[in-house]
């Protein structure tokens, strides 16, 4: 399965991943708002949108930062390509144009899924009902995975999915990460006060990892080990480990099935051998900001490699 089916494979659980962490993201900037004044409150919703690349789109149109404005912009604008209801539509594109290589379970679950959202968002969010949006958001995209899950073949177009998956995943923990670091904290003389630490507590809300992290740590509070957690530790769904070893059984499941490896097979061994090969301490010595522009940029570099590699272009 080459060209234009694994690119509508990859795609539309791109946009199904991307779709969910928008929700998280957004249910955790609400929380966080909700304990601040307006002007603090201001700058949470601002760091969701440069999270989410949104920024410079949302200025051009708008200059204050309420949670009103920020959710329906992000949610359901439709000057705004970025928003969930646009990539709740192009992951039914998408699936829509594979309909063959899927399962009748998960076509439906997608469909479902479409229906459901587009509904929702058909009128304007309020903070009312934004609870019960995110949820469901995070809900169908966790059923559509399910029914992936439960019903297709072991074969290259589950690994394009799973593939698709958790590149989208990674790119996410490492963006909320990073922003942590340069928006969230208001100045340096923060660090290390209660405000810092709720803020770390929002970050691992935003990855649904605040009750796994407090399980494995007792529910201490350190920003070090959070930035641990979410980077190295390989037990955490969401953390960049998981998502690496993850993407690399994949694709040596996608190399048995063609008989051979690409480019991008050696791009995402050196990525992992960096994740697997380096400490927590030597992240924070070299710098976490550092760590995670490179980051990025080889997970971008990954997924243009597999895009060229089994010719998504065509």
């Amino acid at each position: 399965m080459l060209g234009r089916s694994a690119n509508g494979i990859f795609w539309m659980f791109r946009y199904l991943e991307r779709a969910e962490n928008t929700a998280r993201l957004l249910d955790a900037g609400f929380r966080m708002a909700l304990t601040r004044g307006d002007s603090a409150s201001a700058e949470e919703w601002r760091s969701v949108l440069v999270t989410m690349g949104l920024d410079q789109a949302y200025a051009a149109r708008r200059s204050d930062y309420t949670g009103t404005q920020v959710c329906n912009f992000i949610l359901r604008d439709k000057d705004n390509p970025g928003s969930v209801l646009a990539m709740i539509e192009g992951a039914r594109t998408n699936a829509r144009m594979v309909r063959t290589a899927i399962t009748r379970e998960v076509w439906e679950a997608t469909n479902e899924t479409w229906m459901t959202l587009k509904d929702m968002l058909s009128r304007p969010v309020r903070e009312t009902n934004l609870g019960e949006l995110l949820g469901t958001i995070r809900r169908q995209a966790t059923y559509v995975r399910g029914a992936m899950d439960g019903t297709m073949l072991r074969n290259d177009i589950f690994n394009f999915a799973r593939i698709g998956t958790f590149l989208e995943r990674a790119d996410n923990t490492a963006r909320i990460l990073d922003v942590k670091y340069h928006v969230l904290l208001p100045s340096v003389a923060w660090v290390g006060s209660s405000l810092d630490h709720v803020q770390w507590e929002t970050v691992l809300r935003s990855v649904a990892g605040d009750r796994a992290y407090r399980w494995l740590n007792a529910g201490g509070m350190d920003a070090r080990g959070i930035a641990a957690f979410l980077i190295l530790d390989g037990r955490f769904p969401r953390s960049l480990a998981f998502c690496y070893e993850k993407l690399r059984s994949n694709m040596a499941s996608l190399a048995r099935a063609y008989g051979e490896e690409t480019h991008a097979h050696e791009l995402l061994r050196g990525a992992g051998a960096r994740l697997h090969q380096t400490t927590i301490e030597q992240i924070v010595e070299a710098g976490l900001h550092e760590f995670i522009v490179d980051f990025i940029a080889c997970n971008i570099d990954v997924a243009n490699a597999i895009a060229q590699d089994y010719r998504f272009t065509d």
